[in-house]
């Protein structure tokens, strides 16, 4: 989607300065908020990437102003909403007032939390032989889904050059709406920056993107 969340080329946000010494969090709420993210993902209630697409969904005004893990907290909110595992009326109260929604492994335990902050693969088998080989051209579709990609926007329409292979995985654009894993291969292509931002792009800059045969075309 075309959301407030694709800021990737675009002017007016201002340098990146990294904080000096910056801790893992900056209030105790944080690391609550990762914590019931990470346990609410481990016991079924969703993936990363509907993690992600919720996210990607707040506001403008609400995602430009918030912190990273005020966006984690809203989107969970609205995930757990939406899903049915949490009313607005509960919130409204802090506490439940109907007997939880079933989860799909079971409730989190602090046995399972090394288990659960140990990111696993999503490697999967292909269903075919790799459609591009290192070395190839290829073009970025120009496409504008409503709904999650992976695809940045402003290297859609664009050629670049595989580098390389990283063979099939977990498809975001399918798995953020529970419509399976699907997996698709994943490249990394590379783009010249005059490629990407014409004649006013830096002539020495490379810009690499992993993306998934599905964005791609032969160029």
């Amino acid at each position: 989607m075309n959301g407030v969340h694709d800021m990737g080329g675009m002017d007016g946000f201002g340098k990146v300065e990294p904080e000096p010494n910056e801790p893992m969090f900056h209030a105790e709420w944080e690391s609550r908020v990762l914590a019931m993210v990470r346990a609410m993902g481990a016991s079924g209630a969703f993936n990363i990437d509907t993690s992600r697409f919720y996210r990607e969904t707040l506001p403008p005004e609400v995602y430009l102003s918030s912190s990273y893990y005020k966006k984690w907290f809203l989107g969970l909110e609205d995930m757990l909403v939406e899903r049915g595992f949490i009313a607005t009326d509960e919130i409204k109260a802090g506490r439940a007032s109907v007997p939880p929604k079933p989860l799909k492994r079971g409730n989190f335990t602090v046995d399972s939390v090394e288990r659960v902050l140990t990111r696993g693969s999503f490697t999967r088998p292909a269903s075919a032989p790799a459609a591009f080989a290192i070395g190839d051209r290829v073009r970025m579709k120009n496409i504008h889904p409503t709904t999650h990609t992976r695809l940045p926007r402003y290297v859609r329409g664009h050629v670049g050059v595989i580098e390389r292979i990283h063979g099939a995985h977990v498809y975001p654009d399918t798995a953020a709406h529970d419509q399976g894993e699907n997996p698709q291969w994943l490249y990394t292509v590379v783009f010249d920056g005059a490629e990407l931002w014409g004649p006013d792009g830096d002539p020495t800059l490379k810009v690499s993107v992993e993306a998934f045969e599905p964005y791609l075309d032969p160029a």
